[in-house]
């Protein structure tokens, strides 16, 4: 923290280890997530979209998926919020799996396959797919065996964005010899946010929206919530008053303009610039590293990429 006296230094501790730890998320590199509803069995990517087209202006404002079978959390960014969908789509996902085994094979079996597609993986994208299929590298946080009912198997994982749950069964099932596919895939987490974390589905987001049309906010507020919750497992820097009017001009960050740095970060992070009330200015790319930040009196901090606070929020406190 950048004080009066000079600067202070925030003391830094090396993050956990447990993947399973609030803590643990945090830490992941430039994970955040945005939309806040829940998407249910059975329906369908078409009505998935046509029952969000009131709320949608961009295609990109969510990610939908192309299966019935998959249901959970479904991020959706609305107007302006869709700036920050870069941000969240990079986030770390949580899924609880139903997978059908095709013969028999041991626990004991099943549990060291498990172990073995913990960590940095290689995958092939399957052949309905919205990428190139070509192998790529992804990293698997954790694979926890929930239960097992004869060749149904019930396990939860945690793995970077963009690994695909269903090639990850088929996988599972070669190396087990047995063959294997995925049933039915629930998304527990997609960055901050969780299937427990006060999620809507889509036909109560329909019903909110009905009710605002007749001049009742009360429901609508309650579900959308503010951006600012996207960036939670995003790096922040908290920036002056005098500052943030430039920065919404698309004016490069400068230290003296630097408040408090709340997360360490390394050179060329993506990081969320703040306001001293918590209020998102823009999204930016850091030119220093967080303790250089902290230690150095002149320099640029960080350069803008997008800008997420209209101009004239803040009184214009900068020469042209």
């Amino acid at each position: 923290m950048r004080g009066v006296n000079g600067p202070k230094v925030r003391p830094q501790t090396a993050g956990p280890t447990d993947p399973r730890s609030h803590s643990f998320w945090h830490n992941q590199p430039r994970q955040a997530s945005g939309a806040f509803q829940s998407r249910s069995y059975g329906v369908d990517e078409e009505d998935t979209r046509s029952r969000t087209r009131w709320s949608r202006r961009d295609p990109r404002s969510s990610s939908c998926w192309e299966d019935p079978i998959v249901t959970g959390v479904l991020p959706v960014a609305l107007e302006e919020a869709t700036k920050v969908v870069r941000a969240f789509l990079h986030s770390g996902k949580e899924y609880v799996c139903l997978m059908l085994l095709h013969d028999e094979t041991s626990d004991d079996d099943l549990r060291r396959v498990l172990s073995e597609f913990t960590g940095e993986i290689y995958q092939k994208p399957p052949l309905r797919a919205s990428v190139k299929r070509e192998s790529r590298k992804r990293l698997v946080y954790y694979i926890d065996l929930l239960e097992r009912d004869g060749n149904r198997v019930l396990f939860r994982v945690g793995c970077q964005a963009g690994t695909y749950i269903r090639k990850l069964c088929s996988d599972i099932g070669e190396v087990l010899r047995v063959g294997a596919h995925m049933q039915e895939l629930r998304r527990t987490r997609s960055g901050p946010f969780t299937d427990s974390s006060g999620l809507h589905t889509l036909h109560e987001v329909v019903d909110a929206n009905a009710r605002f049309v007749e001049g009742d906010e009360s429901a609508i507020r309650a579900i959308v919530r503010p951006v600012e919750e996207a960036l939670e497992y995003i790096p922040k820097i908290h920036i002056r008053d005098s500052a943030v009017d430039a920065v919404c001009h698309g004016a490069s960050l400068a230290i003296p303009g630097v408040v408090d740095v709340e997360d360490p970060f390394p050179k060329e992070s993506t990081v969320a610039i703040l306001t001293l009330k918590g209020e998102a200015v823009a999204l930016a790319r850091s030119t220093l590293s967080s303790e250089s930040v902290i230690h150095q009196e002149k320099g640029i901090a960080a350069k803008v990429m997008r800008v997420l606070m209209p101009r004239g929020t803040y009184p214009k406190m900068w020469r042209d």
